[in-house]
């Protein structure tokens, strides 16, 4: 059997036999989980191995968009809450250090939560900088308004995420900051100058490239492509992304499924891996969605099969060790200062 360059979802909190049979099948590279999903650690440790066990590699990544705030997939009663980025970018505003410290503690206590469950991979961090009158679906998930703030809070979480042995996802490359309209329902289109892009929206991820995994943006760039959305835009990852950028780790898409995208599953899932994309993600476990996607993405092979091995390198088996009681207790005495 050979692994399929895609990732999927699926529908419930345990798998259905057609389910397994399908992954079985199809052999995705990963799978991810939602809200939908999640029902209690037992249950979300169960179906992890389920996953696993219907695909037969031990070491399937499974992803998780976890990232506090708005985002939180696993969240009370049994697991805690977490702040939103831009709360730790108001976080002692005049000392960095603590900023950064108390962001890596944050990624480093939701590390330790998806471990605990066997979810290797965190879409996390975010890496869009907000312009003034963009759509507020980045809005508080950012770290902060500059790059630079960005740049630095991004990466202390990604840190925080690989020292508890979880892979961080740097998202929305190469920037979905701008955007004035939401990609789940419509397709953005920005306007910006290249020049501007590339001063402002493109620098977090270059300050980045170190990181194993990257998630594409459904946004147009006019000034790159005014055809096509970057996920499924040549130019955009053969001179942005792999250029400008410098990224050689491996390029998932956003949601396959989301409405900024058109067309047939089948012609999705094409039309991005013709761009450059190393993996397809489809989210919504619709079955009919998924085998069509399953159908167009190719077996893993290449750059993206050494890009894919070369992040599941990355997942140390020898976590930093953490106290959760006392590290939880110091992120809420730190947030606590918040005015």
């Amino acid at each position: 059997m050979k692994t399929r360059a895609f990732i999927a979802g699926c529908s419930g909190t345990e798998l259905t036999p057609d389910e397994v049979a399908f992954f079985k099948e199809a052999d995705p590279w990963g799978f991810i989980l939602f809200r939908r999903n999640v029902d209690s650690p037992e249950q979300v440790r169960a179906l992890c191995a389920s996953l696993r066990d219907a695909v037969g590699r031990a070491d399937a990544p499974i992803l998780i968009d976890q990232e506090g705030g708005r985002v939180q997939r696993m969240g009370p009663p049994h697991w805690p809450k977490y702040p939103s980025g831009s709360t730790y970018g108001r976080l002692h505003a005049n000392d960095p250090l603590v900023q950064r410290e108390i962001t890596r503690l944050g990624a480093r206590l939701i590390a330790h939560d998806l471990r605990s469950v066997g979810i290797t991979v965190d879409c996390l961090p975010v890496l869009d900088v907000p312009s003034p009158g963009a759509h507020d679906i980045i809005g508080d998930r950012a770290y902060g308004q500059t790059p630079s703030r960005v740049a630095v809070l991004g990466r202390a979480a990604a840190e925080g995420l690989l020292a508890g042995g979880v892979l961080p996802v740097v998202k929305h490359m190469p920037g979905h900051g701008r955007a004035g309209a939401d990609s789940h329902l419509a397709l953005p289109v920005v306007e910006a100058s290249r020049e501007e892009l590339e001063r402002h929206d493109f620098a977090p991820f270059r300050m980045l490239t170190d990181m194993p995994l990257a998630m594409t943006a459904h946004v147009v760039y006019t000034a790159l492509d005014p055809e096509h959305p970057a996920t499924t835009s040549r130019v955009v990852m053969e001179e942005i992304v792999r250029g400008h950028i410098g990224y050689d780790g491996l390029v998932m898409t956003d949601d396959l499924s989301m409405h900024a995208l058109s067309g047939s599953f089948r012609d999705r899932t094409e039309a991005a891996f013709a761009a450059g994309c190393d993996m397809a993600l489809h989210c919504n476990g619709n079955m009919e969605e998924m085998s069509a996607v399953a159908e167009a993405a190719p077996i893993l092979s290449g750059e993206g099969l050494r890009r894919a091995n070369a992040a599941l390198a990355r997942i140390t088996h020898d976590p930093e060790p953490l106290d959760p009681v006392d590290a939880r207790a110091r992120l809420d005495s730190a947030l606590a200062m918040i005015a």
